[in-house]
């Protein structure tokens, strides 16, 4: 990897909008890594781009979302990069089996106009149920990691209107298990885990990650035109099959390249030259 010129982004204002502590998380890891001065905003109500309880529906991707935030926060600041984090949540991609968390933590350069992003997944703390007692509610509780996941109450279905967010102790928990469980029509109150991220230990630790792939990223530069984002873009299937030589899925080379002028080269896989067998779909159908 081509390590990036330390001062690209020495001293330049990075803007940052959000309403749930993400400043704190990323600002050492960037600051640190990037030698630029992170200025927080939090002059947009983010939730009008869409909400995890479901108020409002987010409009296109996440990848739109994290978009629309950096340019807004650049707006409001007046700085010239922008960085914007948006994540997701769904079952996991491997089974279903699982709550599951995606982030992207989006970095946009409006002077080169360079975008570069990191990702990260995982298991989420997404969880959620009907109960009908404290008996109940404690039972969930527990499993969603309270206190330190904060939880959110709202009477009868996930949709009702009536929403309490952000509870963070048992006794504002049970309270407001009373207060949903008093206009519910049949005493029935809907739980779940809050996933804004000062909320949610298990997403911040995710959203790190993302950042750290967005760094990684950010100082690897282009061995053609020293432009960080130089990154793996493709992988070239078809290592063959160690037993019979047939052409299995993984990947035999990578393409690297490079967004803002073009440059790419094909880099060999370091692994073995041959895949095992147990990866052949000849050997293993």
């Amino acid at each position: 990897m081509n390590t990036a010129p330390p001062f690209f982004y020495q001293g330049r204002q990075v803007s940052l909008l959000t309403q749930h502590g993400k400043q704190d998380l990323v600002r050492g890891p960037i600051e640190s890594a990037l030698g630029c001065q992170l200025v927080h905003t939090d002059g947009y109500d983010t939730d009008q781009l869409g909400t995890f309880t479901r108020e409002l529906t987010r409009a296109g991707s996440q990848l739109d979302a994290a978009r629309k935030k950096a340019s807004i926060g650049m707006a409001l600041t007046g700085a010239s990069v922008g960085m914007a984090s948006e994540g997701s949540f769904g079952p996991d991609p491997f089974g279903a089996f699982m709550p599951w968390n995606t982030e992207v933590v989006l970095w946009v350069d409006r002077l080169s106009g360079l975008e570069v992003t990191g990702f990260a997944h995982g298991p989420a703390r997404s969880l959620h149920r009907i109960v009908n007692s404290p008996q109940e509610l404690e039972r969930f509780a527990t499993e969603a990691g309270f206190p330190e996941h904060h939880l959110v109450l709202r009477p009868e279905h996930p949709d009702h209107p009536d929403v309490d967010k952000g509870i963070r102790d048992h006794e504002t928990l049970l309270k407001s298990f009373h207060l949903a469980q008093a206009k519910s029509a049949h005493g029935a109150v809907f739980v779940e885990n809050d996933l804004r991220a000062f909320s949610n230990p298990t997403r911040q630790k995710t959203i790190l990650k993302a950042t750290e792939d967005l760094i990684q990223k950010l100082l690897s530069a282009c061995p053609s035109c020293a432009t960080p984002g130089y990154w793996l873009s493709q992988q070239i299937p078809g290592l063959p099959c160690r037993d019979c030589g047939s052409l299995t899925r993984l990947p035999k080379a990578e393409i690297w390249s490079c967004k803002q002028c073009g440059h790419e080269e094909q880099r060999a896989v370091h692994t073995q030259p041959w895949a095992d067998p147990a990866r052949c779909d000849f050997c293993n159908p």
